[in-house]
């Protein structure tokens, strides 16, 4: 037997067929990639660290540190005026009697206590 050089020949319809079928496994990889990305993102629109979720806990969080803030400055306020009140520059007679009553516990020679 003599080997032939010639080239074998291929079926044009099985070729086609292959082409068909990777185009299409190609095409659904494309597809299920996008997807997949697309749900991804909007998951991490919704539920991830800078989400609409999150977004509304912070933002609730902010409106709790507000109050929060504005109690301490009221505070702040109230203790700056006490201060004042019994600095040098300006001696509030009446404060300086109360806080002479509860801190030390005087009393002036004409009251009586009764507990």
């Amino acid at each position: 037997m003599v080997a032939s050089k010639r080239p074998k020949r291929r079926d044009p319809g099985h070729e086609s067929a292959m082409n068909r079928n990777n185009t299409v496994w190609g095409r659904l990889a494309v597809i299920g990639a996008a997807l997949f990305l697309g749900i991804y993102f909007a998951y991490a629109a919704v539920q991830g660290d800078y989400g609409l979720f999150r977004r509304a806990e912070i933002e609730a969080q902010s409106d709790v540190l507000r109050a929060q803030l504005a109690r301490l400055e009221a505070e702040v306020s109230r203790m700056e005026n006490l201060t004042r009140r019994l600095s040098d520059f300006y001696l509030d007679l009446d404060l300086l009697d109360e806080q002479a009553r509860d801190v030390l516990g005087l009393l002036r020679a004409d009251e009586i206590v009764i507990r």
